[in-house]
């Protein structure tokens, strides 16, 4: 999140989405462990994450549309050919809010019970 907001000060707006979609990743992967006792799988992909951790059907809308919004963000931000549109499209404003809803996300997955705890 850190590195999400210095990069949204300097106008590097491609990396503010990257690094939001990494810290809403990490954050499930940390669920993935705890909630599933496994290594969380070698995936990118937020929505497949969410599903298997159990909270997906919990997520508020304005969140899930948040997650459908970084889900393109990690790979498409790594390959020169889809970085340039990717980079015309995003602007400081919609980055201040990619960077203000990921970290409410980020505080969601948090504080959110597991499956297991809230089943107890």
């Amino acid at each position: 999140m850190d590195t999400a907001r210095a990069v949204l000060e300097k106008g590097r707006y491609l990396y503010v989405g990257f690094m939001c979609h990494q810290t809403v990743e990490k954050a499930l992967k940390a669920v993935w462990q705890q909630v599933l006792g496994t290594v969380p799988p070698k995936t990118h992909s937020l929505l497949y994450l969410l599903e298997k951790c159990g909270l997906s059907l919990q997520l508020p809308e304005h969140l899930s549309e948040l997650v459908d919004e970084l889900e393109p963000l990690n790979i498409q931000a790594r390959y020169p050919e889809y970085r340039e549109a990717l980079a015309r499209q995003l602007r400081a404003e919609s980055c201040a809010r990619i960077l203000s809803q990921t970290t409410e996300i980020f505080t969601w997955i948090k504080t959110r019970p597991s499956p297991a705890q809230s089943s107890t």
